[in-house]
């Protein structure tokens, strides 16, 4: 199904996003405000039915409490709680019967689904998460991140540490970024670069992605863990491995030489500002006169209200790395700072937008 224009997807979400505030002004303020702190607690919810595989257990059909219950190894009664309540928010359907079923949402958390929802479903309710979070305020108030000083390492040495936890980290993750490739490809024609440089790519979805759409293009999959994160058998399983080159280049190192264009997704946001920039300065260094350096990266909104994903994820990245989500002219100062000029923005049918820089 081809995805719609950026465009019309933005006018949608401004009809959704300005229902949504009607409905919580026709409501009294506390009340409204008590539905938003409650979320929390649907977040456990999901992650619960996730956790229980219940999406898998009725794929065949509607089943009652009692045996999915026994489906799943769960309490029929505190199951039939747990249902009911997100049957009442489109999760899964309450039947006259009394039997649960499926609802597009509920196939969401279905393992093989496209674009499945159950890796974040997992991370968003994980205790660890919960434990992360629950120092939000100290990030607030000191202005650094609150995990280093949780766990006495970064993040990312954390995960490296916490093997059990950074394989659900990373699939959350990586369940977020499969929702991403599509918007992408829809929105920015790369057939015009002779080779792409996918830097720290991970498997090279995104890059794969890339190189099926357009045939004459080459590329070069740069990842510290590439030796050993199946980048090469994935790409070889996407038919483009003749055209790919897979190399494990350090994140603050040397970049791989002689690209036309640099794709870096998610990478910029997660430091703070002296790393960003020695990142993109190394990139600098490696591109050929008049490559086009490409962040894919979900920019803040200028207008004052306006509702939209990248404020969320900002006090994630606030809270556990130090990094943080821009506007369009926070990119275009930090571009400037690293040898780059903004060229423009390109929205996608997505939450995430494309940042096109030119070397100076």
């Amino acid at each position: 199904m081809p995805l719609p224009p950026a465009r019309l997807v933005r006018v949608v979400e401004g009809v959704r996003t300005g229902l949504q505030r009607l409905a919580r002004k026709l409501a009294p303020a506390p009340f409204s405000l008590l539905e938003m702190v409650q979320g929390a607690m649907l977040s456990q919810a999901l992650y619960a039915a996730a956790e229980l595989r219940v999406a898998e257990a009725l794929r065949e059909g509607p089943l009652s409490a009692e045996r999915l219950a026994a489906r799943v190894g769960a309490h029929p009664d505190t199951l039939q709680r747990l249902m009911r309540l997100l049957a009442s928010n489109g999760v899964f359907t309450e039947r006259k019967d009394g039997t649960f079923g499926l609802s597009p949402m509920g196939a969401a958390l279905l393992e093989d689904a496209p674009m499945s929802m159950r890796g974040i479903a997992l991370l968003m309710g994980h205790p660890v998460h919960w434990e992360d979070w629950s120092h939000f305020l100290d990030a607030v108030r000191t202005g650094e991140p609150s995990l280093p000083r949780l766990r006495g390492m970064t993040a990312f040495e954390f995960m490296e540490a916490k093997p059990e936890y950074g394989e659900v980290f990373m699939k959350g993750m990586g369940a977020m970024s499969a929702t991403e490739t599509e918007p992408v490809l829809a929105a920015y024609d790369f057939s015009s670069f002779g080779t792409v440089v996918d830097f720290c790519a991970g498997r090279g979805e995104l890059l794969a992605g890339i190189l099926k759409k357009s045939p004459g293009v080459r590329g070069i999959l740069s990842d510290p863990r590439a030796e050993v994160n199946g980048a090469a058998g994935y790409l070889a399983g996407q038919q483009v491995a003749d055209r790919c080159e897979v190399v494990a280049a350090d994140l603050f190192g040397p970049v791989p030489r002689g690209g036309d264009a640099y794709v870096l997704k998610h990478i910029v946001h997660d430091w703070p500002q002296e790393q960003a920039l020695r990142i993109l300065r190394n990139v600098r260094a490696a591109m050929r006169p008049g490559g086009r350096l490409l962040l894919m990266e979900m920019v803040v909104p200028d207008k004052a209200n306006a509702a939209h994903s990248s404020k969320l994820v900002d006090l994630w990245l606030m809270l556990l790395v130090g990094g943080r989500e821009r506007t369009a002219g926070q990119y275009g100062e930090l571009l400037a700072q690293a040898g780059f000029r903004l060229e423009r923005v390109v929205p996608t049918p997505g939450a995430i937008s494309v940042v096109e820089a030119s070397a100076c």
